[in-house]
């Protein structure tokens, strides 16, 4: 023990101090790391809402020391553990002269577990009132200036843990997390939902747009790539005999990184055999909606300075009338790709070559209207192009039974009927791979299993998936994924 506390590593003045204080407890046979276990009784904020109750009774409670104030023959300090702080009194008569100066010697960050009796002080402050002090665990570090925090975002998202000792927020924000995944859990499961479990590792590159994680299975000495979405084996459930299914777990995407982009992310789909996509949208407002209920108590949230109101009912506008109002387009007007490529160049709207009619709406619907949908928003009736697992609209062919989900300006849930005709299926599933090939993915396949599947009979069924995430940081007023990840993907330090 003494060689890893005295090693040849540099350190700040204050680590130096501390390092030596743990020496010199090392040396006394009383090393704080010995200990295995404390026997806590009540959290901090258990003794305050029962303070009634147990004012003059013992209590045990552990945590970090995040102040202290020594003032002589007695001090006071405050413990900090998963449910908040309380003030700890503490005096030398009750201690001892050895361990009152043991006390005084302890270090801000270091861990402590104190054993005393619960009371309120002149001032009305719940407290312990402290009979026994035990150092548990010894900080190294000295924590960041109390007024100023952790102000180094890279090092917040890099050191969460850190964050989480300073910025009581941080953790709230991560309980509230927690509540907002079993609100939809909750409300999944009452509406007759199975939860199931489909597989992360996949053996073929499948989806157009998205760029999947690639890795070697050693035994089997093949490639195989990460999930970068779960639609298709929750509709083989559905084909099986699972009338309503849901999956929620992480996604994986090699792709950029941005506010609200991370490589891994978490998402909800659910299937629902003998509906449509009228149907799921009625189950994504009233799943968005409970669960805002859930976690603030109010279908009204303020995001970023604006008040979100989720109560509806929310509006459900095509895809080509939003585009009609906001740029004065007419997606109907257009007789071929041709005439849809030259609007979008006489407009000066980003357009490629390949582009097709409804390549082209969906650029016009990126240019002018998507950072206009602040309020909960459905889009309907997406071009075919664009969605290959979709089912046609019967009075439209060239359009899908197809929504997203707006709020904020962003894209919260995508869901649509879902396409059940194998033949129409090869067909686009060929063409999705062609996109993903001409994008880099060499080896996109079309998934002949998921066919065969199809070939048995889906009934008809509605899906969707909705980015948990993206809720989350909605429901919580924060601008940046990075914000409700615990352990954001950041670039390693050189």
């Amino acid at each position: 023990m003494s060689e890893q506390v005295q090693n040849t590593q540099d350190f700040t003045e204050q680590e130096g101090i501390r390092r030596a204080k743990l020496q010199e407890l090392v040396d006394q046979g009383q090393s704080p790391y010995l200990r295995t276990s404390y026997p806590v009784s009540h959290t901090s904020q258990q003794i305050k809402d029962h303070i009634d109750t147990l004012t003059g009774q013992d209590v045990v409670v552990a945590g970090r020391m995040m102040t202290r104030r020594i003032m002589g023959k007695a001090s006071f300090a405050h413990i900090q553990d998963s449910a908040g702080r309380i003030q700890v009194y503490v005096k030398r008569d009750d201690l001892g002269v050895d361990n009152y100066q043991a006390f005084k010697n302890f270090d801000l960050g270091d861990i402590l577990g104190i054993k005393g009796k619960a009371f309120v002080t002149q001032t009305g402050e719940t407290s312990v009132h402290a009979e026994e002090v035990v150092l548990l665990s010894k900080s190294l570090k000295p924590l960041p200036d109390k007024w100023h925090g952790l102000q180094d975002t890279d090092l917040r998202y890099r050191q969460r843990y850190l964050d989480m000792i300073v910025t009581p927020e941080v953790r709230e924000t991560f309980y509230k997390r927690s509540r907002i995944i079993d609100a939809i859990r909750s409300y999944a499961n009452s509406q007759g939902f199975l939860e199931v479990d489909t597989p992360i590792l996949h053996t073929l590159e499948i989806g157009a747009a998205a760029r999947p994680f690639k890795t070697h299975h050693n035994t089997l000495d093949i490639d195989m790539f990460l999930r970068v979405e779960t639609e298709l084996y929750l509709k083989r459930l559905v084909v099986g005999g699972f009338d309503r299914v849901y999956e929620l777990g992480r996604i994986f995407r090699n792709e950029g990184m941005s506010t609200r982009h991370n490589p891994e992310f978490t998402s909800i789909e659910m299937y629902q055999a003998y509906a449509d996509y009228e149907d799921i949208m009625d189950l994504a407002e009233n799943l968005i909606r409970e669960t805002a209920l859930a976690a603030n108590g109010s279908t009204k949230v303020n995001y970023q300075g604006q008040e979100i109101d989720f109560a509806g009912p929310w509006p459900r506008v095509s895809m080509a009338e939003a585009v009609k109002k906001e740029s004065g387009i007419d997606f109907f007007s257009w007789e071929s790709d041709e005439d849809a490529r030259k609007c979008l160049k006489e407009h000066k709207v980003h357009v490629e070559p390949h582009f097709t009619r409804g390549d082209c709406l969906a650029e016009l619907f990126d240019e002018y209207v998507e950072e206009k949908l602040v309020q909960p928003t459905f889009i309907i009736d997406y071009p075919v192009e664009i969605s290959p697992l979709a089912k046609r609209k019967p009075s439209d062919p060239r359009l899908t039974e197809r929504f997203e989900l707006f709020i904020t300006g962003r894209e919260l849930a995508n869901g649509f009927s879902e396409l059940n005709d194998p033949i129409d299926q090869r067909q686009r599933f060929e063409r999705q791979v062609e996109e993903r090939k001409k994008l880099g993915g060499l080896n996109a396949s079309v998934d002949e299993d998921y066919l065969n599947a199809l070939e048995y009979g889906l009934p008809p069924t509605g899906g969707i998936g909705i980015g948990v995430d993206r809720l989350i940081m909605l429901l919580t007023d924060n601008a940046s994924i990075r914000d409700v990840l615990l352990f954001p993907t950041m670039k390693p330090v050189v």
